[in-house]
């Protein structure tokens, strides 16, 4: 199984910065997909970032973030990292990282995901 940990959230101003970090442990071989994802109370989670811990290809952004967020991977540390620029209060939720597989299903469904981090809050204040 997988392991992960969020770590890294907090209280910002608008136009601010974070940097989030998910640490992974267990057997990511057969989970080659990390994405994040955040959740706001009363809405849906949504789809934020996604890399893969190797290989080649572009980084998956949602429209929402595109500009503002990069997703980046560590893997010597096994660590994937959501580095959160220009902060707005919208981006305010509870922010997940995942792992899932190739074949699950689309890179920004959730249920492509199969291991969830506890979640890490982030607040952002007008």
């Amino acid at each position: 199984q997988v392991q992960l940990v969020e770590s890294g959230g907090g209280l910002v101003q608008a136009g601010g910065s974070l940097r989030l970090s998910c640490a992974a442990s267990g057997r990511t071989l057969n989970t080659p997909r990390m994405g994040w994802f955040r959740q706001a109370p009363g809405k849906e989670r949504e789809f934020v970032a996604h890399i893969r811990w190797s290989g080649g290809g572009s980084a998956r952004y949602a429209d929402s973030v595109k500009g503002r967020f990069t997703i980046s991977r560590d893997n010597a540390k096994d660590t994937v990292y959501l580095q959160m620029n220009s902060l707005k209060p919208e981006d305010t939720a509870v922010y997940y990282c995942a792992c899932g597989g190739w074949y699950s299903g689309s890179y920004d469904e959730a249920t492509a995901y199969a291991y969830w981090g506890q979640g890490t809050q982030v607040t952002v204040s007008s």
